[in-house]
């Protein structure tokens, strides 16, 4: 049985193939048979690479991003969001082990996993010497896109890492090896974070002669170094977080947007200066969409925005009126823009504003509107400079803090920091990487919850949004159990190893 499943699951990640970019893709697919070597020819190699990398961009923007957002204090549901994420965004009683987003995350890494193990495991079974030095690029890439999922699952699934107790603190199991019969424990942090770095160690001495390049398609040695940068910072090892995001800006590879037309050019048209990593994307191969911020909908034969969230006024608040985030990220629901269609009614108002930082690549669509699709860039440079940033504070360099902090400032147009201090980095990473999920994750790592998500006056007086106790007015304790997503309840049923988190209970719902 184990020998079928194995067959099924490398036959369909190599159908797979028959669609990637850039000449990536061989015509056909491979089946796979564990009694013989999966890679035997170039095309196997290939194939293989393709695969490795499709799975890793299908797993950015969409769920992937909504999740650490929509649970902070980042948006606020529209009157009419029709409970879409409704119980990821309320974090009420709805919210419970059942819930399908948290199914999504936890599956579909350990699905993209589970291709990376196989990968890896290709790569070292190869029985031509010279196919199995031309693998060591893939088996890099596969050791990197493992390293970042199990990243991604231990900040949702896992306590931040205090190496007081990473040895007791469950995390997510650790699966490294195909095992259809297998039903992994939860693995503790400590050893989870131990696997990331053992990881990245292979990915950067296997992608060490691969050199950075604006918006690359594939893993780089400074993608290599930004993932190190996001790992130092999780478990606070502030110095060498420090120096990888340095070692990074430092290259002068990747460079800051600091007019309209270079927003335009990053955010717009995917041809930007500021990706360390940017996945493939294309009209026949569009990528995810984030479009429940935007939503066009047709009345009376106008384009209106039809969001299911507005941004809250909280976050909106924070930008200073120069600010080129808001004037790039945010439209105004009025006459320079679409109106807003909500309730049966067209709103005007330029006041009320829509979240629009992720409106969409129109190249991505036949008929040229803009749908929420734009290219993953799963690490830009301005990430490095907020990582830097915080990690030379806490490593008392506050110099060098406040230089990494002001570069950033000074390119978006915001007032500059002049003595340095903690919240104002803080305040950075919120207005930077709104939309790109890491909120979430900032508030956990820093201890913090939120008071309420206030709604923009506006949205609220035009009865745009959705109000209450689990809406405009939730408020999350730094203690909150959600800080820890469940152990989905499909998953507890098929392997009864697996713990569940505190505060979710044995709930079915």
């Amino acid at each position: 049985m184990k020998s079928i499943y194995r067959i099924i699951s490398v036959a369909a990640f190599a159908v797979l193939f028959a669609s990637c970019n850039l000449d990536l893709i061989p015509k056909g697919y491979m089946v796979y048979d564990e009694n013989q070597p999966a890679i035997q020819k170039a095309s196997d190699l290939t194939g293989f690479e393709a695969g490795i990398n499709i799975y890793f961009r299908s797993r950015q923007l969409s769920v992937y991003n909504y999740v650490g957002d929509l649970m902070t204090d980042s948006f606020n549901a529209a009157a009419e969001f029709g409970n879409n994420y409704g119980p990821v965004h309320r974090t009420n009683e709805d919210f419970t082990a059942g819930d399908q987003d948290v199914e999504s995350l936890w599956g579909n890494f350990y699905t993209a996993i589970n291709q990376y193990n196989l990968a890896i495991n290709a790569a070292n079974t190869i029985p031509d010497k010279e196919l199995k030095e031309a693998a060591q690029v893939m088996k890099g890439e596969a050791f990197f896109f493992r390293a970042y999922s199990y990243l991604y699952l231990a900040r949702y699934f896992g306590k931040q890492y205090d190496a007081a107790t990473a040895a007791t603190d469950e995390s997510v199991p650790l699966v490294l090896v195909y095992d259809q019969n297998a039903r992994p424990a939860r693995s503790t942090q400590e050893k989870v974070y131990a696997q990331i770095k053992a990881d990245l160690d292979s990915a950067a001495v296997l992608l060490a002669e691969v050199p950075g390049a604006v918006r690359s398609q594939k893993p780089t040695i400074d993608a290599v170094k930004a993932l190190y940068a996001r790992y130092y910072l999780d478990i606070k090892d502030y110095e060498n977080a420090a120096k990888n995001a340095q070692d990074v800006i430092d290259t002068g590879l990747y460079i800051l947007s600091s007019t309209d037309a270079e927003f335009e050019a990053e955010f717009l048209n995917d041809n930007g200066t500021e990706p360390i990593l940017q996945c493939a994307a294309s009209l026949s191969e569009a990528p995810n969409s984030l479009d429940y911020y935007t939503q066009l909908r047709t009345v009376d034969g106008e384009n209106c925005f039809n969001p299911y969230f507005f941004p809250s006024g909280k976050l909106v608040d924070m930008y200073e009126a120069g600010d080129l985030r808001l004037k790039n990220w945010f439209m105004g629901g009025g006459s320079d823009s679409y109106s807003i269609f909500m309730s049966g009614s067209k709103h005007s108002n330029n006041d009320v504003k829509v979240f629009t930082k992720f409106f969409g690549n129109p190249a991505y669509n036949s008929d040229n509107k803009r749908l929420g699709q734009t290219a993953p860039k799963p690490f830009r440079i301005s990430e490095m400079y907020l990582i830097a940033a915080e990690a030379y504070f806490k490593n008392s360099q506050p110099e060098e803090s406040l230089a990494a902090l002001n570069e950033l400032q000074s390119k978006r147009g915001a007032t500059v920091t002049t003595t340095p201090n903690i919240e104002d980095i803080y305040n950075e990473w919120f207005k930077e990487t709104v939309g790109e999920g890491q909120r979430f994750w900032c508030l956990k790592r820093w201890g913090q919850g939120y008071a309420k998500r206030y709604g923009q006056t506006a949205a609220l007086s035009e009865k745009l949004l959705s109000t209450g106790e689990y809406y405009v007015d939730k408020a999350w304790a730094a203690d909150d159990y959600h800080f820890l997503l469940p152990i989905p309840n499909y998953e507890r049923k098929i392997n009864g190893n697996l713990s569940q988190n505190p505060g979710y209970g044995l709930s079915t719902k």
